[in-house]
């Protein structure tokens, strides 16, 4: 069985630039994997863990530097991994990552059973990849899932959380699946997983590795326009008052309001 995972090396700081078309500029930013993407690792682990023949992929678009969370997964249980790093991809929105990372999987991955995503990037928040890559893949999709139940060779069933409780789904293979915050604790990577991810070859491949062209990544591939960015005014907190009683209470708020 092969598991997918597409991860995505975000910022660890707020202290965000932005390039002349209001995409983060990631050059240089201190970065670690993102958080809802370990969600998707420790799933992938704990499958594993309980079958026999199960090989993890990690896989990633970014600059250089992405490399480390290809590496980090290594430390932690994936069997290999790869980059997809190209100047083109620059300012891609979800369209063009979701089109860049299918292409990736296509031409790089032989025949995957299942990929697994964080179901938000912290720096992004929009949950559209995952599900724009199961449209370009054709692969059946659950979202918000917390927990894999159980998966065989043809089907796989997941825990999934919803406005109002829990369903449990089942869904053919392949499947995409978006991933968040579990009930079990994480695992933590052992010194046998650092050496392994060390020495480990993390091969990079560009547009033209993946088959793909100029006009449907990066910016030229993303219709979505962002016409600015800004961080919000932060609220000022209100002030506290400690009243002895429900009557001094009622006095104060009736005397700082308008009636």
């Amino acid at each position: 069985m092969k598991i997918v995972l597409c991860i995505k090396q975000v910022p660890d700081t707020a202290d965000i630039k932005w390039t002349e078309n209001n995409t983060i500029q990631r050059e240089g930013l201190e970065s670690i994997m993102n958080p809802f993407d370990t969600y998707g690792l420790e799933a992938a682990i704990r499958i594993k863990n309980n079958k026999d023949n199960v090989e993890i992929i990690s896989v990633t678009m970014g600059p250089p530097q992405a490399e480390t969370v290809i590496r980090a997964s290594l430390a932690l249980g994936a069997d290999r991994g790869f980059v997809i790093s190209d100047r083109k991809f620059a300012g891609a929105d979800t369209i063009a990552t979701s089109t860049t990372l299918s292409g990736a999987i296509k031409n790089k991955i032989e025949n995957p059973d299942l990929i697994i995503c964080g179901q938000f990037a912290i720096d992004g928040d929009t949950a559209q990849t995952p599900a724009m890559i199961a449209q370009k893949l054709g692969y059946a999709q659950v979202t918000y899932v917390r927990e894999i139940i159980d998966i065989s060779e043809t089907n796989v069933k997941v825990k999934r959380e919803v406005e109002d409780g829990i369903e449990i789904v089942e869904a053919e293979l392949p499947c995409v699946l978006s991933m968040i915050k579990p009930d079990y604790k994480l695992s933590r990577p052992l010194i046998n997983g650092f050496k392994y991810a060390q020495q480990a070859e993390v091969p990079y491949y560009s547009m033209e590795d993946i088959e793909l062209s100029a006009e449907n990544v990066g910016i030229k591939g993303s219709p979505t326009y962002v016409s600015k960015a800004f961080r919000p005014e932060q609220k000022q907190g209100g002030e506290k008052l400690k009243p002895e009683t429900i009557k001094d209470t009622v006095k104060i708020i009736m005397e700082n309001i308008n009636v």
